[in-house]
């Protein structure tokens, strides 16, 4: 599927929610790696405001793409966002959403 570059060039970005690991299954525990990397990978709230409209967004990046401590309310740089549309089915529901996608954050302090 195709992704979609985000620019945030003229956007204030914060940690809304730590990194946390991501997890492919819960109750193995078995965590989501990079396919290309094989990086561990995590899940961030950010919070995006821009042109006076604030929005929250999970974004998915690789354990090596951020600092230890991201805390809420630390402002961030956020490199290479991408945002890809995905649909599944599920015990016969369908669901569908657009998952977000970043190469690394970094601290704007």
């Amino acid at each position: 599927m195709p992704s979609f570059k985000i620019d945030l060039s003229t956007a204030v970005v914060f940690v809304a929610t730590a990194p946390e690991p991501k997890m492919v299954n819960k109750k193995t525990g078995e965590r989501a790696v990079d396919r290309e990397t094989g990086a561990d990978l995590s899940t961030v709230g950010l919070l995006v405001s821009d042109e006076g409209e604030g929005n929250l967004y999970q974004v998915t990046i690789p354990e090596t793409g951020y600092p230890e401590g991201l805390t809420p309310g630390t402002p961030v740089k956020v490199i290479g966002l991408k945002a890809r549309d995905w649909e599944n089915e599920f015990n016969g529901q369908k669901r569908h959403g657009i998952s977000f996608r970043a190469a690394a954050i970094t601290s704007a302090v």
